[in-house]
């Protein structure tokens, strides 16, 4: 068992890496307050994770210090969760994280007390919130990770399962803890657990993209469009698709997809009956609700040297989050696209938007009618 405190500190840190690295290439906060928390994480007091660097805690201190991590990483990983799940933190969402701080404050302040010695099986006590906290953030954002970013049948999945499993164990701390057997095997769980998380975020972090198989032929200015009808973009770019290296973020049909795509385009089909490649195509399936992880795929299909995207999705990507969370999701794309030099092309009907929808849009694209 003596492997065991170095697979932990290890899986610890390759999952704080792939997180940071997330962090850093897409400047979101969400994956940066995880990173935080990570982080934090990595440096746990816990003698198994302390082992590996000869470091030990005084026992006077031990109570009050090994209960701190828990809560800053609760706090963090739930933070972080909330953006990734909603892009925002709402005014109910703040209170929310107060009171927990309050209340991790006051529980802290207790431990530091005679408090907790009084009452019999004052280990379990005083575990008990700060590991219901952390477990409960762990499995918090696994299910967010799993519903709203991750893409599903793959390996990517290690990670969302991973921490679900880290925030089960982590409840069960208060009772296994104490009995040698059993937090040897919840160790031993966990640090395999981790590790299937660390390789999951590894796998998410660095997600396989297609590279253009020429230079495209069409060279487009640096534009923001919106097209009214489509039509109106053949009519300005009849050959697009096979004169440029195109992204479609599209709700049309495979099939469709498939007649139109050449090899050296790549779809996102925006649906939420599938997920993943089609059939060894260059169509992903993805959900309307993972406006995360299709953000960064596009960033990184543009890296690689496509010049247009297309995109005729966003009323549905409205219908299935809300307006603002699609307006959100279409400005970030659109600096992304004008940042690398590229075309963002959308197709949609003004009609179906009000006063103050439409003038926001037409103050950021320019109308091609």
């Amino acid at each position: 068992m003596n492997f065991i405190p170095y697979l932990n500190f290890f899986s610890r840190w390759v999952l704080f890496f792939a997180v940071a690295y997330k962090a850093a290439t897409t400047k979101e906060k969400s994956w940066t307050l995880l990173a935080f928390a990570t982080f934090i994480d990595a440096l746990n007091i816990e003698s198994y994770i302390l082992t590996p660097l000869g470091l030990t805690i005084k026992p006077e201190a031990y109570d009050v210090a090994s209960k701190i991590p828990n809560f800053f990483i609760a706090a963090l990983l739930g933070w972080g969760s909330i953006k990734l799940k909603k892009r925002m933190t709402s005014f109910r969402d703040t209170i929310y994280i107060g009171l927990f701080m309050v209340t991790a404050y006051i529980w802290i302040f207790l431990l530091a007390t005679q408090f907790f010695d009084r009452f019999p099986h004052s280990f379990f006590l005083k575990s008990l919130y700060p590991s219901l906290a952390l477990g409960g953030s762990m499995i918090f954002l696994g299910y967010v990770l799993r519903d709203y970013v991750i893409s599903k049948r793959s390996p990517e999945e290690l990670l969302p399962w991973g921490l679900i499993v880290i925030g089960a164990l982590n409840l069960t701390f208060p009772i296994t803890r104490p009995v040698p057997w059993c937090a040897h095997t919840a160790f031993l769980i966990a640090a395999i657990s981790r590790l299937m998380a660390a390789i999951g975020a590894v796998v998410f972090v660095f997600y396989p993209i297609k590279v253009p198989s020429k230079s495209p032929k069409l060279v487009l200015e640096s534009k923001a469009l919106i097209f009214t009808r489509e039509e109106a973009l053949k009519k300005y770019f009849p050959n697009l698709f096979n004169e440029a290296n195109v992204i479609l973020i599209t709700r049309k049909d495979p099939e469709w997809i498939k007649q139109n795509l050449n090899q050296h385009n790549v779809a996102f089909w925006v649906t939420r009956s599938n997920e993943g490649e089609i059939n060894d195509t260059s169509i992903y399936a993805i959900s309307p609700t993972k406006l995360e992880i299709l953000i960064d795929l596009v960033t990184k299909e543009l890296a690689q040297g496509y010049n247009v995207v297309y995109l005729d999705a966003f009323e549905y990507i409205a219908v299935e989050n809300s307006f603002e969370s699609a307006l959100k999701f279409l400005l970030s794309l659109r600096d992304r696209v004008l940042s690398k030099r590229a075309a963002l092309m959308l197709i949609l009907n003004l009609k179906a938007l009000n006063e103050r929808e439409k003038a926001i849009l037409l103050r950021e694209f320019e109308l091609v009618e």
